[in-house]
């Protein structure tokens, strides 16, 4: 194997270790075994669990914040938009289990530190911009924007992490009960809310 070949094997190795027992279940020497390595050909790469933990945990934090982001790009009706964020989640939880499970398992989505609670504020940032922006043609206070945006994320960040394990109903069930009461509220929720692509 070429170096970059190596490097890339060994980071899924350890991305499937880490999901499966955490980083404090895992081990360099676990690692190495399952990759058919040395240790250390591990440390030469990473410098350690440590090491190869940050790396696996930034991929998985870049790939799920370019999810969303790119979700929240498009010039779009405010409930598409949330339709879409949410969906993007969603897609993330149900094809990168094991990233997902890395980002929330040592960072619980109450902890106001912590990989996945400063990925939700990123996340929480982009959408305060565009909720901004509505509230304000729309003539609301664009200062609650803040306020409106940590609840948005927050409720799609709780329910995947439910979702992660019971995976039911549908992902587009899912979504569309989200989006139903965070725009409808509870006082309008529609009886047979579908997502609207």
């Amino acid at each position: 194997m070429t170096g970059t070949q190596r490097r890339r094997q060994l980071l899924d190795v350890a991305r499937a270790l880490f999901a499966e027992k955490g980083f404090d279940g895992a081990s360099v020497e676990e690692i190495a075994h399952r990759a058919g390595v040395s240790k250390p050909v591990v440390y030469e790469h990473f410098g350690g669990k440590e090491g190869i933990y940050a790396v696996v945990v930034d991929r998985e934090m870049d790939q799920l914040l370019s999810a969303i982001t790119e979700s929240l790009s498009e010039d779009m009706h405010p409930r598409t938009l949330l339709e879409h964020a949410a969906m993007a989640l969603l897609d993330y939880v149900d094809t990168s289990t094991d990233g997902f499970r890395i980002l929330v398992r040592d960072s619980p989505v109450a902890s106001s530190t912590g990989t996945f609670s400063s990925l939700l504020s990123d996340i929480a940032s982009h959408v305060e911009h565009i909720l901004g922006v509505h509230f304000s043609s729309r003539g609301y206070d664009a200062k609650l924007a803040g306020l409106y945006a940590q609840a948005l994320v927050g409720m799609v960040a709780l329910t995947g992490q439910w979702w992660l394990d019971v995976r039911k109903p549908r992902k587009t069930d899912v979504a569309a009960h989200l989006v139903n009461l965070a725009w409808n509220g509870l006082s309008h929720l529609e009886h047979k809310p579908k997502v609207r692509r």
